[in-house]
């Protein structure tokens, strides 16, 4: 009973980094497409972030229990 909460959170968090780096990922595609629109700093303000998610989920490690089933 004391394993689903730290599970759960585990999880919670996961989708979170996920939906963050879908979205970095999106907008950097957007500007990859608008060459006109695109500064250096924000792109690099960009990869930044990605880089930085893409350590968050790294750090996050494997689930702390697998799931049942």
């Amino acid at each position: 009973m004391g394993v689903e909460r730290p599970v759960t959170r585990w999880y919670i968090k996961r989708q979170q980094i996920l939906n963050e780096i879908e979205a970095l990922q999106a907008k950097l595609d957007k500007q990859a497409q608008e060459p006109a629109a695109t500064s250096g700093e924000a792109a690099g303000t960009l990869h930044e972030q990605l880089q930085d998610a893409h350590e968050r989920l790294r750090q996050l490690g494997p689930c702390p229990k697998p799931m049942m089933g």
